[in-house]
């Protein structure tokens, strides 16, 4: 209970040990790189010196022979520190990148609770938008969403951190984006932290932070879609609908952009969805005729 009451106290600490541990784990790696290789280029003249001598000698193949099971036992002993190294190297760079979005979400320990904190006067603030979207209504620019749906999902899934990732698929597919707002709600009613809301919601790809347009486009960038001219049909929708740099769809939230893998069209190459409406064969000019005719309605 005591992290929940102060969090901000151990997350600064961990993200410097964490952080210094990164760069002490890589710098020894590219150091023990780098001594691998000035030792195979000192040993290598060595052991020619000692294949030859064995074709003159064969009583130094046992010799010979020797050296090579030292050299395989290095060998085997420098692969498992560095297997070892680069296990606390992954780790460490998981406890250092939760601890600085942790401090990012919850601010500086000691400042003062804000109106919007949750009973453990922990805020969530501004995070970090990603693509895909799920289906459903379009938010409002701006709108504050109704937070009544968060408590019912909660009241559903329960309020363990095991259903945090339920809740933000329910929470997706009800508001098409998971809005800061109810991410703030989920941290009042469960058990679940800012930081561990965060760490899900990043983490997955699926989830977006930001809202859809009334619109979703979504536009292959497969291999057959790519060879057949899907990247100009991409620039010229965002030139058409003006849509910023950075973002995904245009400042009206008419028309949202969601590149994907595949569509599963490849013999209609290029092609994208629009809502539910497949258009293929594409060109900039009809791709945008599309949207039109999306936008007119059935």
């Amino acid at each position: 209970m005591s992290a929940r009451r102060g969090p901000g106290r151990w997350l600064r600490p961990l993200a410097a040990v964490s952080g210094g541990l990164v760069v002490v784990l890589t710098a020894l790696l590219i150091a023990d790189g780098v001594a691998e290789r000035l030792r195979v280029a000192r040993e290598s003249d060595r052991f020619e010196a000692l294949e030859q001598a064995v074709l003159s000698d064969a009583s130094r193949a046992e010799e010979l022979a020797g050296e090579r099971e030292v050299q395989t036992a290095r060998t085997m002993a420098r692969q498992e520190r560095n297997r070892a190294f680069a296990w606390t190297l992954l780790a460490a760079s998981a406890a250092f990148l939760a601890a600085v979005e942790g401090g990012r979400l919850l601010g500086a320990p000691g400042a003062a609770r804000p109106a919007s904190a949750g009973p453990q006067g922990e805020a969530l603030v501004q995070l970090r938008p990603p693509r895909a979207v799920a289906a459903g209504p379009p938010a409002a620019a701006g709108a504050e969403p109704e937070l009544a749906f968060v408590d019912e999902v909660v009241a559903a899934r329960g309020a363990s951190r095991e259903a945090a990732i339920p809740i933000l698929q329910a929470l997706q597919n009800h508001y098409r984006y998971l809005p800061e707002a109810a991410l703030r709600r989920v941290c009042e009613l469960t058990e679940s932290t800012p930081a561990e809301i965060a760490g899900v919601a990043s983490f997955y790809a699926r989830f977006r932070r930001t809202p859809v347009g009334a619109h979703l486009v979504q536009v292959c960038q497969g291999t057959a879609c790519h060879v057949a001219g899907s990247g100009p049909v991409l620039d010229e929708l965002r030139r058409r609908l003006e849509i910023p740099p950075g973002s995904d769809s245009d400042v009206g939230l008419r028309f949202t952009l969601d590149p994907v893998n595949c569509l599963g069209c490849c013999s209609l190459a290029p092609v994208m969805m629009v809502d539910d409406r497949v258009a293929g064969r594409l060109t900039p000019t009809s791709a945008c005729q599309a949207l039109a005719a999306a936008e007119a309605g059935p």
